[in-house]
């Protein structure tokens, strides 16, 4: 495999501008000075000792094995990412028309670099982001770089913008791909953040400054400029035939960055900027554009209608006529669907007990239904690429029961082949059905719920988990989850709760969020416990409680509330002090935010499991990445120091290197290992 050695930059002062999906955080300290030396670095990482972990921990512990799926132009090739040692993973590109073997391309080491994901930008071209998260002198961070490689590995090329010894900031985001240029093989149109150069006894600087749109030849790195930066934008939107026709930029609130984006588009000539709109992240308010359709020459987004979101279309012109496209009177409208190259807009989804996908064209709708019907395990189907004539898709397939196999189908030919599966290491166990049901909370409202229970237990009087999902900005939805199915085998029914203060279900459900409302939040997690022994599934003396990021804040939260009810609890990578929550964010661009989300009053004190340790009664387990990018270790760390000093029993393992995710197969399987021994001793099983 080819291997990439990323700039070595020595920074003195650091003023971050943006940050990528996976929350990274701006760092604003004032003049603070510290001295930043980030390499990103591809390499081999032979294997690691594994950590004593059962066989079924280890298999389902196990990273899914495709972490990323895509197809080729002509249709002939497919590139996709799998897992290494440790956090690594490793790219390999597959010749259809040929023999079918993966060629190697690159591989990370995990330590800390990873691929997130590939993408053809031609028939033997691909462009890849590189992800790592380190910590340096204290202050963790996460940063991100564009490679370009061929098929074979060869000619591989740094998009991303390089930085000098004289720039006046470290720029962390490492740019973004904006469309792929259908028509011009090996170009694309990337964003790309700009800063300011400039040295003591010198007359040379560069100035400019800000997040703008190149067009790049991948391979001989040739530019031109399309949109010139701007300090304060933070994404762009193309037509998906190189027309720039939306950006995004953010509107501050003192310096911090408030939460809102002001919208503005342009003809596809790329005339001057045009105002759309204000969008506010705070409420979910305003029209958020996600994608422009250019036939229609309309943008694509969502806004809020009787207090739940709906996918609407907006005419980019003058006027601005908005067309709503669907909205429901039960759930969000919150997914739209797009395939191939040009991100073709062809459907949209909503999840009510299950996902639904809803085609504007008839003919996929059919597709989908048709391979509903012939494939193994195929309760739902995806698009998950297709050739630049649409003849060709990579189809994904999953259900409860199936965690994912991916598929390439053939319009012309209705021949459908086999690609991969993704996870093999669990075709050999039998894995349980999940089935959503309605729990009746304290004051009559009714909470949906996901159920799992071993196929061979009958569903009564058994060990139980209550299982509240993370966010809480978030919901849980029907099909495969690898930690509910793993504790479904070792015994335990398991219960999925979309408490009030998920998303997903409009705002008088969602109230003021998990944190906020956590009163209301927490209670239905309760009631969700008490359901279950009341339905005779679950025995009260054997009654537990995992949960992970908010779900691990709500497994320990829950015995604040009700320190009787829970018998064992398990809290991975859990907030524990709200107020603490809001202190570390101090130093960040987005605090305003975090405050606000959090908000101020007496459920700080009450509202946070650290600052009531002296009510449990219940053993706590606790699990922490050291790197954890969205709650950091010291949550995990100051909930065990208070639980030590009232005396609770409480352990604690922070695994070095890992973020919020745990991305580590034997960090999993240690941790499924760990979990499932407490609760056995815990519970008297």
């Amino acid at each position: 495999p080819a291997t990439i050695f990323g700039c070595l930059l020595h920074m003195e002062i650091i003023v971050v501008c943006r940050a990528n999906s996976v929350s990274l955080k701006t760092v604003m300290k004032g003049s603070r000075m510290m001295k930043i030396s980030l390499a990103i670095t591809l390499c081999l990482l032979s294997c690691g000792a594994m950590a004593q972990a059962d066989d079924m921990a280890k298999a389902f512990g196990k990273r899914e094995g495709i972490e990323d799926i895509s197809l080729s132009p002509n249709g002939s090739k497919i590139a996709y990412i799998e897992p290494a040692s440790g956090q690594g993973n490793r790219l390999y590109t597959v010749d259809l028309s040929g023999e079918g073997t993966p060629v190697a391309v690159l591989a990370a080491s995990g330590d800390p670099e990873r691929l997130n994901n590939c993408e053809w930008v031609s028939d033997v071209r691909l462009v890849c982001l590189i992800y790592a998260v380190s910590e340096v002198a204290g202050e963790r961070f996460g940063a991100s770089r564009l490679i370009a490689v061929n098929a074979d590995g060869s000619e591989l090329k740094m998009l991303s913008k390089r930085q000098g010894q004289n720039a006046e900031r470290f720029s962390y985001f490492g740019g973004a791909l904006i469309d792929l240029l259908p028509g011009d093989d090996g170009a694309v149109l990337m964003g790309r953040e700009y800063v300011p150069e400039s040295a003591t006894g010198t007359m040379i600087s560069k100035d400019e400054d800000g997040y703008g749109v190149d067009r790049i030849d991948t391979l001989r790195l040739s530019s031109k400029r399309v949109v010139k930066p701007s300090r304060l934008a933070m994404d762009y939107i193309s037509d998906g035939l190189g027309n720039v026709r939306i950006m995004s930029t953010m509107i501050q609130d003192g310096g911090y960055d408030s939460g809102r984006r002001r919208f503005q588009y342009r003809a596809a000539d790329g005339s001057d900027w045009q105002s759309l709109g204000e969008y506010d992240y705070n409420d979910d308010s305003g029209f958020l554009p996600v994608a422009v359709d250019p036939a229609e020459n309309v943008a694509y987004g969502f806004e809020k209608t009787g207090g739940r979101q709906a996918l609407y279309k907006m005419k980019l012109e003058a006027g601005l006529a908005k067309t709503l496209v669907n909205a429901r009177n039960d759930v969000d409208v919150d997914g739209l669907i797009m395939l191939g190259r040009r991100k073709q807009i062809v459907g949209f989804s909503f999840a009510t007990d299950r996902r639904m996908a809803v085609y504007f064209d008839p003919v996929l709708t059919k597709i989908g239904r048709s391979l509903t019907k012939v494939l193994p395990g195929a309760a739902q189907v995806s698009f998950a690429g297709a050739s630049a004539d649409g003849s060709k898709l990579v189809v994904g397939t999953w259900s409860d029961t199936n965690p994912g196999i991916y598929y390439h189908f053939n319009r012309t030919t209705n021949e459908i082949r086999p690609l991969v599966s993704a996870r093999p290491d669990l075709e050999k166990y039998a894995l349980a059905d999940v089935k959503s049901v309605t729990v009746a909370a304290a004051d009559g409202t009714s909470i949906p719920a996901y159920l799992t229970v071993p196929a061979n237990a009958h569903g009564k009087k058994l060990p139980a988990i209550v299982m509240p999902h993370g966010g809480p900005s978030s919901r849980d939805e029907w099909g495969f989850d690898w930690l509910a199915q793993f504790f479904v085998q070792k015994g335990f029914a398991v219960l999925q709760p979309n408490y009030r203060g998920s998303s997903g279900y409009g705002d008088q459900w969602y109230q003021d969020n998990g944190f906020q409302s956590w009163r209301t939040a927490i209670g239905d997690v309760n009631d969700s416990g008490r359901w279950l022994v009341d339905q005779g599934i679950a025995d009260p003396s054997k009654l537990a409680i995992v949960g992970w990021s908010y779900g691990g804040y709500a497994a320990l939260q829950s015995a604040v509330l009700d320190p009787d009810l829970f018998k064992a609890i398990v809290a991975i990578a859990p907030v524990t002090d709200l107020g603490k929550l809001k202190d570390e964010n101090l130093g960040y661009s987005n605090y305003r935010i975090v405050r606000d989300f959090i908000g101020s009053g007496p459920h700080i004190s009450e509202g946070s499991p650290a600052r009531n340790a002296n009510k449990f009664k219940a053993p706590v387990v606790l699990f922490h990445g050291d790197l954890d990018l969205n709650v950091a270790v010291f949550q995990s760390r100051y909930m065990a120091e208070q639980l030590k000093a009232e005396g609770k029993p409480v352990e604690l393992t922070i695994y070095p290197k890992l973020d919020h995710g745990l991305h580590d197969s034997a960090a999993r399987a240690d941790m499924l290992t760990k979990s499932a021994a407490f609760l056995s001793a815990a519970l008297g099983l």
